[in-house]
């Protein structure tokens, strides 16, 4: 709700998601869901733009049922759904494949027709991850091997089998995009890719940015009283949480540029200036008013009670 109050005001649009739900989350997941109902039959929207289901750990078919119950249920609020079909290496978020063979790392082209094949029978705003060398986290250099040319084969592989004229008919997902070379993040997005995942850099980048300030300030940060600048000096300013807090938020907010710099992506939305931001809590829907309610059932009420005297007699 946060989110929602405060995002008016930075002129861009906001998009809010969840990532990585495993099986053994699916009851968190449903939680979601049913607020994202609740709050649709309440304003007309719903409370989160997009979720994301990790059903990697599962067989094929089984993930892909269960994505298909879950968007019957999400496309009637216009909600887009991202789901994961292959294994991408690494831990995130309580999903571990670190110990992986590295030849289940690759989703073949069959695999994501067989994704789109079941989505788009429901609806057209869903995503696909699929796997290609990718791992979360980063490692050395050579350690990981990505493959950005097979993502390719999965926008031909599609396009034959649904004769379209688009030559990228699958959205699709980049996971474990942090470390990733220049020349890799272009091609996977030449090949289709729309979102690319960079959480372990940013975590990184807001680290870094308090780490940093910890250095340069280390002196100021040892004591609420005395410093270089004096030994009844206080120190507060320094070590406020606001500061501290700060600093990493700005380096993390850098970082992102740079991802956005890298996916190109910079510069793509104008805002209007003179365009209002609109409050994304939502309206309430039009309802007939309380009062209006209760006249119209003592109207009905008495009408039924004229008729059961007039039938009686």
């Amino acid at each position: 709700m946060h989110t929602r109050c405060v995002a008016k005001y930075y002129g861009v649009p906001v998009v809010l998601h969840s990532d990585h739900c495993a099986k053994k989350l699916l009851p968190w997941f449903d939680g979601m869901l049913k607020a994202d109902e609740d709050f649709f039959n309440k304003y007309g929207e719903p409370l989160f733009s997009s979720h994301m289901l990790d059903l990697s750990e599962e067989p094929d078919e089984e993930n892909i049922a269960i994505c298909v119950e879950y968007f019957k249920r999400m496309t009637k609020m216009k909600i887009w759904l991202e789901m994961e079909i292959g294994i991408t290496g690494g831990e995130e978020d309580g999903v571990n494949n670190e110990d992986v063979d590295p030849d289940k790392l690759y989703t073949s082209p069959e695999q994501v027709y067989s994704v789109y094949e079941a989505l788009s029978k429901i609806g057209d705003m869903f995503s696909v991850a699929a796997a290609f060398g990718n791992v979360h986290g980063v490692y050395k250099p050579g350690n990981v091997k990505l493959a950005p040319e097979r993502l390719v084969k999965h926008q031909e592989y599609t396009k034959s089998m649904i004769a379209t004229p688009l030559d990228k008919p699958i959205f699709l997902v980049m996971h474990g995009g942090s470390g990733s070379t220049d020349e890799e993040i272009s091609a996977a997005v030449a090949s289709g890719v729309i979102k690319m995942n960079v959480d372990t850099d940013t975590q990184w980048a807001y680290w870094d940015g308090l780490r940093g300030f910890e250095k340069e300030k280390r002196a100021y940060l040892q004591g609420q009283i005395g410093n270089p600048d004096g030994p009844d000096k206080p120190n507060k300013k320094y070590y406020d949480p606001r500061v501290w807090l700060r600093k990493a938020e700005e380096a993390m907010v850098k970082r992102v540029m740079v991802s956005c710099e890298k996916l190109g992506c910079t510069g793509k939305f104008t805002p209007t200036e003179d365009e209002p931001g609109y409050p994304q809590i939502g309206s309430l829907k039009a309802v007939p008013s309380p009062v209006v309610l209760m006249a119209a059932g003592a109207i009905v009420g008495s009408a039924a009670t004229l008729l059961m005297k007039v039938i009686s007699k």
